[in-house]
């Protein structure tokens, strides 16, 4: 989600297998570089596997060019890397949230093969994704502040959890400013 000069990207964590709990400190969002975040909604291997593609792609690219990605070019990576699997993809779907170096906020999200969207609002991916759109909806405004934003992203995301069986189990938002990253904790449902 955007907000003013700042974005934020939020996540559920139980860790499952259809309507079977395993854990609920499930790790779905990784911190690529210092206003760079990804998170992911998909199969827990997959997951662990592509980002850890992803870092090592990004940093041979901050190696090579001796500066950070922007968020567009990092998005065109996660892309290529999913469409280079097309015919055998990784089950993950992608939401990318960052900051460039002018602090506009930037997020996208993915489909499996590597087909990127876009948005100047919000993007949301998972199982509760239908909950999500809808309260996303009722609760983003354009040029919300930090704190504004971190509780229009936890509201978003505790009632959709709420709604949805098979997510929830608490929630972790980061809120990307120019200057810092604040990492928030949400207590949910642990049913």
């Amino acid at each position: 989600m955007t907000g003013k000069n700042c974005v934020a990207i939020a996540a559920d964590r139980r860790f499952g297998i259809q309507a079977q709990t395993i854990g609920h400190e499930f790790q779905r969002i990784y911190g690529m570089s210092d206003h760079l975040y990804i998170g992911f909604s998909g199969l827990a291997t997959d997951v662990t596997t592509v980002s850890n593609k992803l870092k090592f792609r990004l940093n041979m690219y901050m190696l090579r060019e001796n500066r950070e990605m922007k968020p567009e070019t990092f998005m065109s990576l996660v892309s290529s890397l999913l469409y280079e699997k097309r015919f055998g993809p990784y089950f993950v779907e992608p939401v990318i949230a960052g900051l460039d170096k002018n602090a506009k906020p930037f997020v996208g999200s993915l489909d499996l093969i590597g087909c990127p969207m876009i948005t100047e609002d919000f993007v949301v991916s998972g199982t509760a994704s239908e909950q999500l759109y809808g309260m996303c909806e009722s609760l983003w405004e354009p040029d919300l502040e930090a704190d504004d934003l971190f509780e229009s992203i936890s509201q978003a995301l505790l009632n959709a959890v709420d709604r949805d069986c098979v997510s929830g189990w608490g929630g972790i938002v980061y809120v990307i400013e120019k200057d810092k990253v604040t990492e928030k904790i949400l207590k949910a449902r642990m049913d």
